[in-house]
This record gives C-alpha cells, sequence and structure tokens, in this order.
C-alpha cells in the first residue's frame, strides 16, 4: 500500500525554501568581496591615465617625490618612471620668463629648471593639492595654461574631458574648488513690519462668512456667507449698506470688476452669478458647472471670469456673452482656488488632488504642473509687484517662482488647515487657518513675524473659530477677514510700535521654538 504524501501549504513550501537558501549562504553573510590585487592596480592604473593624461607632462612638486623617496622610486601601480635630472634639486615650477616647454628635448635656459616627464602618482598627487607657496605664485605670470596643456599634449582643446576642472588643471593656480572650505549659509535678515491689531468687528451675517472682496474705489467690500446672502459694507464705518438675495446655497466666492459696475458670485447651488450694481439685480448666469462652484477670478486686462468647482474643472467665461471659452480640465479632485493674471501663464489654480497647475489662457491646456505638496491646495496668492506667488497647504506654505513655477522656499510653521492667503506691497503675507489663527509672515525671508488668535464673537462656540478668506484694502493700511464666528474682523497696523518696541528676533533656531 502506498504510503500517503503529506500535502503542504504553498506558505510552508515558501519558508522551508527561504531556510534552505539561508543555511547555505548563512557562512558568507555579510561579508567583504576579496579585492584582487592585479584588478586594483589596473583599475587605478586606467583611471589615473584616463583622469590624468594630458597634465602627465607637467613638473612634480619636490615634496611629494622626498615623501615617495625621490624621483626614481618605484610606482606603486608598475609604471615606469623618467629618471631626468638625476644629481640634481629639482625645482617645482619655472621660475623664468620663458612660456613652459612643449616636450622632453627641448633646450632649456639656464633660470629655467624642469622635471621633463613625472609619474603618473606624482601627477595625481600635483592635480589633487598644490599647496601655496611664494615660488608657485611668482610662477603665475609664466605658467602654462589649459589650451597650452592640451595642444602640448597633441590633445585638441575640444576634447578636453567635460569633468575637468580648470583650477583643478592650470599649474599656475592656487586654487581648487574640491578643497576649499564653503562658507556657512546665514539667513539674511528679515525686513521690519509693524505688528497688526484688531480694531473693529462687524456683525450681521447669519451664517459662517466665506468670501470678501474690497472694490477698486476702496469705498466698501462685499462678503458672503452660509446663509445664502451677499452683504455690502461701508468700508470706513462698516455699517451695512446693501443686502443681495438669490443663492440658494452657501456662497463661495465674490469679486468686484474694475472696468464694469459687475459683481459675480458664486456658490455651492452651482450657479455663477453677475450682478449690475447700478440696479442690484442679477444680470447674467453663467451655466456649466456640474458641482458647487469654490471660488472665481476676474481676468485684469480682459472681459473674461474664471471659476473653479468640486466638479474638478476650472472654466473661462466671456463675461458679455456668457459663453464658456474653455473647460481646464486635468485636477483629479476639487479644485478650490483660482487666480489669474496678466502675463503668461496667465490663470493659477490649487486643487484638493495637492497639486498646482499653470494654465495657457489662449490654448485652455496646462503649461505647468507643480506636485511638491502632500495635501490639499486651498489656497494660492500672487504677489503685486513680484513675478512670484504663494500657496497654501496644511504641509507648508510654499513660494514659487512664475513662468515655469520654480520653487522658492518653504514658509514653515502655520501647522492647520491654510484655508487662505493674501499678501501686500511691502511684503507682508497673511495665512488664514480652519482654527481661527492668522500667521504674517515676510514674503523675502519667510520670517514669521506676528501670530494672532482672535476670540470668537461672544455667544458663539469656541469651535466656531475660523478664517476663511482675509483681503488687504486697496490702500494696504486695512486687513480684513471672513470667519466662522459669523463676523467680520478688521485689522490695521499698530500705528505706535517701532523697530525697538518690536524688535525682530530674526535667528532661526529662536523663530522654531515659538509657539502661540
Amino acid at each position: 500500500m502506498v504510503e500517503e504524501v503529506q500535502k503542504h501549504s504553498v506558505h510552508t513550501l515558501v519558508f522551508r525554501s527561504l531556510k534552505r537558501t539561508h543555511d547555505m549562504f548563512v557562512a558568507d553573510n555579510a561579508k567583504p568581496i576579496p579585492l584582487d590585487e592585479e584588478s586594483h592596480k589596473v583599475k587605478m592604473a586606467v583611471k589615473l591615465r584616463t583622469e590624468y593624461g594630458s597634465v602627465l607632462h607637467m613638473p612634480t612638486l619636490k615634496e611629494n617625490l622626498r615623501e615617495k623617496g625621490g624621483p626614481n622610486t618605484g610606482d606603486p601601480y608598475g609604471h615606469k618612471q623618467y629618471s631626468g635630472n638625476q644629481g640634481q634639486e629639482l625645482e617645482y615650477l619655472i621660475t623664468g620668463t620663458h612660456p613652459y616647454p612643449p616636450g622632453p628635448g627641448v633646450a632649456l635656459t639656464a633660470d629655467t629648471k624642469v622635471q621633463r616627464m613625472p609619474s603618473e602618482s606624482a601627477a595625481q598627487s600635483l592635480a589633487v593639492a598644490l599647496p601655496a607657496s611664494q615660488s608657485r605664485l611668482d610662477a603665475n605670470r609664466t605658467a602654462a595654461g589649459v589650451g597650452d596643456i592640451y595642444r602640448h599634449a597633441g590633445i585638441s582643446e575640444r576634447s578636453q574631458p567635460p569633468g575637468m576642472s580648470v583650477a583643478m588643471v592650470e599649474a599656475g593656480g592656487n586654487k581648487n574648488s574640491a578643497l576649499m572650505a564653503k562658507k556657512a549659509p546665514t539667513m539674511p535678515k528679515p525686513q521690519w513690519h509693524p505688528p497688526w491689531k484688531l480694531y473693529r468687528v462687524i456683525s450681521g451675517h447669519l451664517g459662517w462668512v466665506r468670501c470678501i472682496a474690497v472694490e477698486p474705489g476702496n469705498q466698501w467690500f462685499v462678503t458672503g456667507s452660509a446663509d445664502r446672502t451677499i452683504k455690502i459694507w461701508d468700508l470706513a464705518s462698516g455699517k451695512l449698506k446693501l443686502s443681495l438675495t438669490g443663492h440658494i446655497s452657501t456662497v463661495r466666492g465674490v469679486i468686484v470688476s474694475a472696468r464694469s459696475p459687475y459683481l459675480f458670485s458664486c456658490g455651492e447651488d452651482k450657479q455663477v452669478k453677475c450682478w449690475d450694481l447700478e440696479y442690484n439685480k442679477v444680470i447674467r448666469h453663467y451655466h456649466g458647472h456640474l458641482s458647487a462652484v469654490y471660488g472665481l477670478d476676474l481676468h485684469p486686462t480682459i472681459d473674461v471670469l474664471v471659476t473653479c468647482s468640486r466638479d474638478s474643472t476650472a472654466r473661462i467665461w466671456d463675461v458679455r456673452t456668457k459663453a464658456s471659452v474653455h473647460t481646464l480640465s486635468g485636477h483629479t479632485n476639487a479644485v478650490a482656488t483660482v487666480k489669474c493674471q496678466a502675463a503668461e501663464p496667465q490663470i493659477i489654480t490649487g486643487s484638493h488632488d495637492t497639486t498646482i497647475r499653470l494654465w495657457d489662457l489662449v490654448a485652455g491646456k496646462t503649461r505647468v504642473t507643480l506636485t511638491n505638496h502632500k495635501k490639499s491646495v486651498r489656497a494660492v496668492v500672487l504677489h503685486p509687484r513680484h513675478y512670484t506667488f504663494a500657496s497654501g497647504s496644511p504641509d507648508n506654505i510654499k513660494q514659487w517662482k512664475f513662468p515655469d513655477g520654480n520653487f522658492i522656499q518653504n514658509l514653515s510653521g502655520h501647522n492647520a488647515i491654510i484655508n487662505t492667503l493674501a499678501v501686500n506691497s511691502d511684503g507682508v503675507l497673511v495665512s488664514g487657518a480652519d482654527n481661527g489663527t492668522m500667521h504674517l509672515w515676510d514674503w523675502r525671508t519667510g520670517y514669521n513675524f506676528q501670530r494672532v488668535h482672535a476670540a470668537v464673537q461672544p455667544g458663539s462656540l469656541d469651535s466656531e473659530s475660523g478664517i476663511f478668506a482675509c483681503v488687504f484694502d486697496q490702500s494696504e493700511s486695512r486687513l480684513l477677514t471672513a470667519e466662522a464666528d459669523k463676523t467680520i474682523k478688521v485689522y490695521k497696523e499698530d500705528d505706535t510700535a517701532t523697530e525697538e518696541t518690536h524688535p525682530v528676533s530674526w535667528k532661526p533656531e529662536i523663530i522654531k521654538r515659538k509657539r502661540f
């Protein structure tokens, strides 16, 4: 009777095989491979000839020859050395007024002595480090140039190895970039900015204030809220001037045109509206988005409106005809913010897919995709003077350079969900977060010079502390924030502050240790 073979699982068989393999090779595990002397010599000889072949005829340091035991000492890699100038003390470099001779066999003058054919090992030591000495400095004026060395060696100047450093090849120079001590990086001192203080709290909305915009004449500003209304406020007094109703869900974006008496708004009801402020009525709707519209912006020079939506697209609209000019597709998640500028690339979007895209307005296609952020990009702001912009995400605030989106620096420390960014011409960058904190930064250096956490409105829960939008007025002397406690807060610079009373503690270690 045949005995039944025991069946094992694949898992057991794999581990048995692994154990056999381990037992077989355990004796050699982690041991270095033995070095073969012959192959090592060949390798080093080839390396010497390849890297220093064109400078082997150059003079050799007598200090190195003494260490090696004189000019006739055997080469460690078996190369024959030239025994020129025997019985004489070797001069290390030309000190006369004649150029370096083209090769062996050329008559030398009385004041020009040179070892004509140095060994490869000596040439290596010469190439790696030439110590500074007075004779070398004196010889600077007569030492051979790179072109001369290559011509004398029978090699064309164009065919020199691409990695060869001029400082390494030129005999008369005393610089070696590989051995020079690098200067320690220093943090530039940030520009001093006076601190900002809260001086007005405006109430009136019945829901979260989600968006805010100041009109070009700086007389009034407009806010949109979760109570489905748009309110217009007097900027000087903070008094309510007008309420506009028409949206059937949270208003997420508002902007006032500088070219016409129009106000544009968008919301979670998928609607984009154009309000005529002379009649306070909606005169146009822009239909096309398939989900909530999160933000909008107007092009500064042409009558074009750009909106972004939870449907992962941004759309470009002709303001007059209501036609959809382009649908900007490419993001794989909701597009949270959009900005326009006159120069190329004209449109910038930030998305919950963690990317930022720079778009070509004419072609309607992505020009650059920036993938540096690790979390949702909810805010983007363009500097009013420099050709740069910043993006805000829970991982970092990052600064970028136009037109190709080259990374400049990280602004770290605002560890929260950043909903909004604003920057003025003085280089004050403001970041507002979901937890109600606001950080103020120096744009150039990325130094965080102030942190603000304003108290919530009386009667609100502490959890209703959040900044959804912030903007500077046209004079840039006021900062307005739209918040989750249903208020608009207005900040201004502290006129009494000076650099003596509020000094900049700009050392990096101090910056890192600061907390609320």
